[in-house]
């Protein structure tokens, strides 16, 4: 599709409305052009006037050219100027193709995070209001935002302005699924670079540790996700696991959690390192129960491996186990899910986290132009069950996000049982505080207490790079101690400012 833009700068929020309705397609944008070339264009227009700036939209597709237009109050800010022009495309978007996208036209990763800050502004009622007529989201979508930031609010409210989080990222996993965009490796291409990886893991972490001390810094939780952290041998895992404990102050850590991920890679030497490592948290992920559709995409264990698992993992006293399923994935059904998650929840995890499924480009199934229209019907019909069915057996949502190039323009959200939050999810979501991230691909947020303000730190993508240029790793993770000189005042003297006890 192409998208013509005139009068203003915001490409970024005009493609987006537009991958909305074509997410599988190239947008291609040009701007200062005032003319629809054909089929397959859409024109944004904004025009200055005296008595306010004349904005339209016009669309062009094969059976379908309609244009939309309003004049913008006096003074209204460049922010208002391009929600005003995201309603106007969306609205003829939405006609065009016959859907009509539940999230209207937010578009970020964090709609609940915007929600509060919305009402923190104006209050609940009148956010809520914005939410359904300004932004355009549907009733269903706005009480789960309202319920997932209710639910996420009292941990949000015990970060304080020295708080931070520990992430331990382990790039490693068995196979790479089919639907994968994350930067992971394949132990089989890999395996010889493990050993090293996790020495050089083990020195970040000390050296991580001691700026924690330098900036007076305390952890609220750990983390360690990847990839698939238990590919690692149950030697490494103790390894890991002795260094985060010894090096760091964890007495006001409210969770230290390891993804256990793919169900293959669970043995009970792993899950007594584990749990003799102090973890409180797993998770097995299962993504569905059914074994034709785990075949397609590239998932090399089976639903039976996933119940043993399960069974183990509870045998060798782990009590908080989430479990992860994918909605939409290519050959399920909506029946299958239903069947999947029923089967799930026999079982009786702690927390169940439904992601919809996101196709990036990177991902072995992303198939440019190949339509999906059922499969976005499927997966809203899937998500549907999922929140009914949840709430009933006593789930709550606490954190929820969004990804690009999701099936339906849907969101991922972790449901939970009463007081089994993962408060890393929530945090890290919300960009609550300061996350120190350790490993190849991770990525350090060094957040500034009572604002918003935000600078990140990345580590190098890939282990090999990891390995190769660690010097550089290590100098700059020296660079949160400058960040923080730079706030100009002592994040202690931020702590009740932030609210925290």
């Amino acid at each position: 599709m192409k998208l013509l833009l005139y009068g203003h700068g915001f490409h970024y929020e005009m493609e987006n409305i537009c991958r909305l309705f074509f997410h599988q397609e190239r947008i291609e944008v040009e701007e200062n052009s005032r003319t629809l070339p054909g089929p397959g264009s859409a024109l944004v227009m904004r025009e200055p006037g005296e008595g306010g700036d004349s904005l339209s939209a016009e669309v062009w597709l094969e059976n379908f050219r309609e244009r939309a237009e309003e004049t913008a109050p006096c003074g209204a800010t460049p922010q208002e100027l391009e929600r005003r022009l995201a309603v106007l495309l969306f609205g003829l978007l939405s006609s065009a193709r016959g859907i009509r996208p539940q999230w209207g036209i937010l578009t970020g990763v964090r709609p609940v995070k915007f929600l509060r800050s919305l009402s923190e502004k104006y209050g609940e009622e009148e956010a809520a209001r914005r939410f359904r007529e300004d932004y355009l989201v549907s009733p269903e979508k706005l009480a789960l935002s309202q319920a997932t930031m209710a639910h996420e609010g009292p941990l949000l409210a015990r970060s304080r302005g020295d708080s931070c989080s520990l992430y331990v990222s382990i790039p490693f996993c068995p196979t790479r699924c089919a639907y994968c965009s994350f930067v992971s490796s394949s132990v089989e291409k890999t395996v010889k670079l493990v050993p090293q990886y996790v020495e050089l893991l083990c020195r970040e972490l000390e050296h991580t540790a001691q700026v924690v001390r330098r900036c007076g810094l305390r952890v609220e939780s750990v983390y360690f996700g990847g990839g698939t952290p238990t590919t690692l041998s149950a030697a490494q895992l103790a390894r890991l696991l002795a260094v985060v404990r010894g090096e760091f102050d964890l007495s006001h850590s409210r969770e230290l959690t390891v993804e256990a991920g793919r169900p293959d890679t669970i043995t009970e030497e792993k899950l007594l390192a584990l749990r003799e490592g102090g973890v409180t948290r797993i998770s097995i992920n299962p993504q569905t129960l059914s074994d034709d559709v785990l075949r397609r995409i590239g998932r090399r264990h089976t639903t039976a491996q996933t119940l043993e698992a399960f069974r183990l993992a509870r045998a060798c006293g782990m009590d908080n186990i989430n479990m992860d399923l994918i909605a939409g994935l290519p050959g399920d059904t909506a029946p299958g899910f239903r069947q999947t998650l029923d089967g799930v929840l026999a079982l009786s995890p702690e927390s169940i986290t439904v992601h919809t499924l996101s196709l990036k480009r990177s991902a072995q199934i992303f198939q440019e132009g190949e339509s999906r229209e059922q499969e976005e019907r499927d997966a809203a019909a899937m998500l549907d069950y999922a929140a009914a069915r949840l709430t009933g057996a006593g789930y709550q949502p606490y954190y929820l996000y969004r990804q690009s190039r999701m099936v339906g323009n849907l969101e991922n959200v972790g449901w939970c049982r009463p007081g089994r939050e993962s408060p890393y999810n929530v945090y890290i979501m919300d960009e609550t505080h300061t996350i120190l991230a350790c490993g190849a691909g991770a990525s350090t947020k060094v957040k500034e207490p009572g604002t918003d303000c935000l600078e990140r730190i990345f580590n190098f993508k890939y282990p090999y790079e990891y390995i190769s240029r660690f010097q550089e790793v290590l100098a700059r993770k020296d660079r949160v101690k400058e960040i923080y000189d730079t706030f100009g005042k002592s994040v202690h003297s931020l702590q009740q400012h932030t609210g925290g006890h």
